[in-house]
């Protein structure tokens, strides 16, 4: 199984979990009379089993990317930074916010990146992400893993 076959299989674990924890937490409890669409207790038996799945293919997937932790942590901390970087106050002038409005006269900013700045910043990040992720692509798609 190649990692990325991996990482699908995880997501669809990560899915099924969800669904058993909502029968579980649809069928225990039910009202006197009504009819119990499946049991609690072999439902919560097969998220046990379906914990185990997903505890051994995400073991297999961390042991596979070993090789590649820079890249995954240089990724998440690059998407993180853009985010941030796209609220950047890059306002030059008069401000008029809650605070400046209340003074006599309006608070002047100045910025010292500028909003073209901003933007060419958060495109040359966008860009190495996207480098990044087709590099993780590749390193999914061909990376076996072992079963």
């Amino acid at each position: 199984m190649t990692l990325k076959q991996a990482l699908k299989l995880k997501n669809k674990l990560v899915q099924e979990l969800n669904e058993l924890t909502s029968r579980l937490q649809n069928n225990n409890s039910i009202i006197e009379g009504n009819t119990r669409d499946y049991s609690a207790k072999e439902t919560l038996s097969q998220l046990y089993t379906k914990v185990d799945e997903l505890t051994y293919i995400k073991t297999k997937i961390q042991k596979a990317n070993f090789e590649v932790f820079d890249k995954i942590f240089l990724l998440s901390e690059l998407k993180s930074l853009v985010s941030k970087m796209k609220g950047l106050d890059c306002t030059n002038g008069a401000a008029v916010d809650y605070y400046s409005r209340r003074m006599e006269t309006p608070l002047i900013k100045h910025s010292e990146i500028s909003v073209v700045e901003r933007d060419s910043e958060i495109k040359f990040l966008e860009n190495r992400i996207d480098q990044i992720q087709d590099e993780l692509d590749h390193f999914n798609a061909t990376t076996v893993i072992e079963e």
